[in-house]
């Protein structure tokens, strides 16, 4: 049901690279390292990245939101009681930083990652960058190039990747609504696989991802993804290989939660809004409505490593409030089901998308 990586990844971590099968699996190296972190996957039998500028970018978005405002997810060992210098650097420089750092990082350990791989097997890839606040404490300024290289550290964690099918039988998603939205969901960083633990002892049997909700109705995201519906335009049900006919416009559209509602700015979110205003589909992003599920047609969840899974069934608790009353085994849940197999409209963004990483993938 979900995309799986090696017992043995390569992990490189203060200029050191390890590769052995006591190196940790993402979730575990995530959970003891703070910092920033993004999540990607080679592509076309490992000859390129999935969207590397975008993660890069995201990279350095959220070392820098959380640098200035919410220091303790970034810094190792302390949160910094002083002036922290790395705040107050000239505007462009930690990003040019980064990226240089990163990008360093790569060249090291990915050529004996891509060695190790079978031919046909994909490479999954975190890189996550953190401070280290015991350096900091010796740092007065920061107005050498050498003073931002010895207060960031980065890590690099790769592991061998299987990506699911999409459309092969099996291949879905069971969806649960479980818990209320994020906090500090601007940046990505690695302290929300802390956070998110509780949650964990909530999902029903067969559900492969957790939904978020402050109210039980309006949707955000997932865990782990962003999600998506596809709903009718009107009430009627509309049938046809409507793309054919230039005159007519789509009676469908696509919703997924706004920036603004608290969720992740995901890459491939914003590539599915792209696709689809390329498509003329219409995009609403607004949270979706669990009391308009009946005009839901399709369903679907993003992440970088799963690219887009098609969704089979969503469970909600029924009352929302039971979720923080009962135990698991005395909630009940409303569900709701789609067809076999992925829609029309997501597959129709999917073939796109794949088209995009084709072209736009990142070379090394």
């Amino acid at each position: 049901m979900t995309s799986s990586t090696c017992a043995a990844p390569f992990l490189y971590q203060n200029g050191v690279v390890s590769h052995s099968t006591n190196t940790p699996l993402i979730t575990t190296f995530l959970d003891s390292n703070p910092g920033a972190y993004t999540t990607t996957r080679t592509h076309n039998n490992a000859s390129s990245l999935l969207f590397w500028p975008q993660h890069l970018q995201r990279l350095s978005n959220s070392t820098t939101i959380l640098v200035n405002s919410n220091p303790q997810f970034f810094f190792k060992n302390i949160i910094p009681t002083k002036q922290n210098p790395l705040s107050s650097l000239p505007q462009g420089v930690l990003d040019s930083k980064i990226k240089a750092l990163v990008n360093d990082s790569m060249k090291k350990v990915l050529p004996l990652a891509l060695k190790e791989r079978n031919d046909g097997e994909e490479l999954a890839i975190t890189a996550l960058v953190s401070g280290d606040s015991e350096k900091l404490k010796k740092v007065e300024s920061l107005n050498r190039e050498s003073d931002v290289i010895d207060v960031i550290d980065v890590c690099l964690h790769i592991g061998k990747h299987v990506p699911l099918m999409f459309g092969v039988k099996g291949n879905h998603a069971n969806l649960a609504v479980v818990g209320r939205g994020r906090d500090f969901a601007e940046a990505k960083y690695s302290d929300w696989v802390r956070l998110r633990k509780p949650l964990e002892k909530l999902r029903p049997p067969l559900v492969t991802e957790l939904l978020l909700s402050d109210d039980g109705d309006h949707i955000l995201e997932g865990c782990v993804t962003n999600f998506f519906v596809v709903c009718c335009k009107d009430s009627n049900e509309v049938k046809g290989d409507y793309f054919h006919n230039n005159n007519s416009k789509c009676p469908f559209k696509v919703q997924t939660a706004p920036i603004h509602a608290g969720i992740l700015p995901g890459i491939m979110r914003q590539l599915v809004i792209d696709v689809c205003l390329s498509k003329g589909i219409p995009v609403e992003e607004v949270a979706p409505s669990w009391s308009m599920q009946e005009s839901w047609q399709e369903a679907f969840i993003t992440n970088s490593l799963r690219i887009m899974q098609h969704v089979e069934k969503i469970q909600v608790p029924s009352p929302w409030e039971s979720m923080e009353q009962k135990t698991l085994e005395q909630v009940s849940w409303q569900e709701k089901h789609f067809q076999d197999g992925p829609g029309m409209i997501t597959t129709i963004i999917q073939k796109e998308i794949m088209e995009k990483a084709c072209v736009e993938g990142w070379p090394f």
